[in-house]
C-alpha cells in the first residue's frame, strides 16, 4: 500500500468513527447484463452489442470502485437475490419458511440502528420479509404497460403522463422517501438502508418510445453466435421458457425453443433493440435518484451500490433469457461507491461473487464484520459465505478470490440433475451431476455432461473443450476445485489444494 492508499485508509477509519458513512443506498436493476458504457472493453457483453446510453450509471462507476467481473450464485432473479441479500448460497424463494435462521442484509442495518426501507422489487416479487424492513416495502402500483400478447413495447411518450410506466414510479417513491432523511425530513439525521429495486429490462421489455429512438434498427447487429456451442452436452441447453411461453408475438413464431431454433431474425433485432433501450430507460431513472441523493445533500455521507441481479442472453447460442450457466447469464454489473475512497474511480477484473456484497457493505459503513459460516450453520443467525471486498477498495489488484461459483438446476429424464460452474481468471468449467433434493447434495459419479471453455481463445464460449485431450490435465485440476467447493477458494480459510491453473 503506498503512502496515498495509507493516507486514504487512515481517513476512512476517522470517517467511520465521526458517522460519515452511515447511510446506504443499494439499488438493484432487474435482469440486467453489462450492456453498460463503463463496462465497454474485454467485460462487455460481446462485441455485438450497440455503445450503450447509459450516462448516469457510467457517471456512477467513474466514482465507485467498477467490479467487472462480478458473478452470480444463480442465474434466475429469485435464488439469486436470496443469496446476495442473505449472504448464503441458496436454491429457495422462501427462504424464512425452506432455509432456517437467516439475517438478510437490511435486517442486519435495521438491527444496527439503521432505518431499513425496500422500495420496488427487492426479493422476488411477491415475497413479503417484514423482517427486513422497518416499515412495510413499498411496491408504487402495477405494471401497467405490460400485455401478455407483446414482448416488447415502445409507448408513446405524450400517454405516459397521465400513466407512467413502473420504473418512473418506483424512481418517484425512492425520491420522495431520500426527503424523510433530508433537513427539515421527519427522519433527518437518521441513517437508512434504501434498496430500490427497478423492473426493467425484466420482460416485456418496455420503455417510452422515445428511448428506442437511441437504438436506430439498422445500426443492430445479430448475435454471430446463435448456435449452441459445439461439443455442448444437451443438459445446459435452456428452451427459453419464459420468453417462448409467456409472450403471444414469440409464441406464434417459428421459435420452439430447441436447440439450434432460435428465434426469427426480424424479431430478434426488434427484441435486441427493445431490451437496449429498456436498460437506458432505466439508467434515466437511477439518475433520477441520484440527483435526488445530491440536491439533498446526502451523498457525501451514503455508500452506493448498484448491481443487477444477473445476466441475460439476447439469442446468443440461440438462448433467450438467464437460467444457465454460460457467462452471459451468471456475469452481471457491479459498482460500490465510497465516499471519500472510490471518487475518483477504480476498475478491478478481479473475481468476485455477489454473495460477497454483504459482508462488504457491512464493512464499508464500519458496522460489525460478519463471520465465515462454520461448516453447520444452522442456529448461527448472521453469518456468511462471501467475503467482504473492501481490500480491492484499497488495492485493485489484491491478491483475492481466483474463482467464483454458480449453479443451475435441471429435470431430465425423470431426473433430478444440478449444474456446477467454476469461473477462473480464464476458464469455465461446468459439471451437471445428479443432484439429491432431500440431502441437497450432487453424486460427482453420476454426470449427465461437462463443459470447459477457454475464454482466452473462445471468449464467447462457443467450443466446449472438456473433451479435448490437450486440456485433460486442466479438466482435473478444475474439478477438483470444484468439487472442493467454496471454503477452499476462500481468501480467509486460505485451505490448500493443488495449484490452481488459469
Amino acid at each position: 500500500m503506498n503512502r496515498a492508499h495509507t493516507l486514504l485508509f487512515l481517513l476512512y477509519g476517522f470517517f467511520l468513527q465521526c458517522g460519515a458513512r452511515k447511510n446506504v443506498l443499494f439499488i438493484i436493476v432487474d435482469d440486467l447484463r453489462p450492456d453498460l458504457g463503463c463496462f465497454r472493453g474485454a467485460d462487455f457483453p460481446t462485441h455485438d452489442d450497440p455503445p450503450p446510453h447509459t450516462p448516469h450509471m457510467d457517471a456512477l462507476a467513474g466514482s465507485s470502485l467498477l467490479v467487472r467481473r462480478a458473478y452470480v450464485q444463480q442465474a434466475v432473479c429469485s435464488p439469486s437475490r436470496t443469496s446476495f441479500l442473505t449472504g448464503y448460497i441458496l436454491l429457495i424463494t422462501h427462504f424464512r419458511s425452506a432455509g432456517g435462521n437467516f439475517t438478510t442484509l437490511p435486517q442486519y442495518f435495521r438491527n444496527h440502528g439503521r432505518r431499513s426501507i425496500g422500495i420496488g422489487k427487492i426479493f422476488h416479487q411477491g415475497i413479503k420479509d417484514p423482517l427486513s424492513w422497518s416499515e412495510p416495502d413499498i411496491y408504487p402500483g402495477s405494471s401497467n404497460w405490460d400485455r401478455q400478447n407483446a414482448s416488447w413495447q415502445f409507448v408513446p411518450d405524450n400517454l405516459l403522463h397521465a400513466n407512467p410506466l413502473i420504473d418512473y414510479k418506483i424512481a418517484q417513491s425512492a425520491t420522495k422517501k431520500l426527503g424523510e432523511f433530508a433537513t427539515g425530513g421527519k427522519y433527518a439525521h437518521t441513517p437508512f438502508f434504501l434498496a430500490v429495486g427497478f423492473i426493467r429490462p425484466h420482460l416485456p421489455f418496455v420503455s417510452p418510445a422515445s428511448f428506442g429512438d437511441l437504438y436506430p434498427l439498422n445500426t443492430l447487429k445479430l448475435p454471430s453466435n446463435n448456435k449452441a456451442p459445439v461439443g455442448m452436452p444437451e443438459v445446459a441447453w435452456f428452451k427459453s421458457n419464459e420468453i417462448r411461453t409467456q409472450y403471444e408475438d414469440i409464441h406464434r413464431s417459428s421459435f420452439t425453443g430447441e436447440i439450434n431454433n432460435t428465434i426469427p431474425n426480424n424479431i430478434a433485432l426488434d427484441l435486441r433493440r427493445a431490451y437496449y433501450s429498456a436498460v437506458s430507460w432505466v439508467d434515466s431513472q437511477v439518475g433520477v435518484v441520484l440527483d435526488e441523493l445530491n440536491r439533498l445533500g446526502l451523498a457525501d455521507s451514503t455508500v452506493i451500490s448498484l448491481v443487477g441481479d444477473h445476466g441475460w442472453q439476447l439469442g446468443e447460442h440461440g438462448i433467450w433469457g438467464k437460467s444457465t450457466n454460460f457467462e452471459l447469464a451468471t456475469h452481471a454489473p457491479m459498482m460500490l461507491k465510497i465516499p471519500g475512497l472510490t471518487d475518483s474511480g477504480l476498475s478491478t477484473r478481479r473475481i468476485v461473487e455477489f454473495v460477497d456484497l454483504f459482508p462488504t457493505l457491512v464493512e464499508a459503513v464500519g458496522l460489525p464484520k460478519v463471520s465465515i459460516c462454520p461448516e453447520n450453520s444452522a442456529h448461527v443467525s448472521t453469518c456468511t459465505e462471501g467475503e467482504s471486498f473492501m481490500p480491492l477498495v484499497h488495492n485493485t489488484s489484491a491478491d483475492w478470490k481466483h474463482v467464483a461459483f454458480s449453479q443451475y438446476q435441471r429435470h431430465q429424464h425423470r431426473t433430478n440433475i444440478m449444474g456446477y460452474s467454476l469461473r477462473t481468471e480464464r476458464y469455465r468449467y461446468t459439471e451437471w451431476p445428479e443432484f439429491s433434493y432431500q440431502t441437497f447434495k450432487p453424486d460427482w459419479t453420476k454426470l449427465h455432461g461437462v463443459e470447459l471453455y477457454d475464454h482466452t481463445v473462445d471468449p464467447d464460449e462457443n467450443h466446449n473443450r472438456a473433451d479435448d485431450t490437450a486440456y485433460a490435465t486442466l479438466r482435473a485440476n478444475l474439478s477438483w476445485r470444484l468439487h472442493a467447493g467454496w471454503r477452499h477458494a476462500s481468501p480467509s480459510l486460505h485451505q490448500a489444494g493443488p495449484a490452481l491453473v488459469g
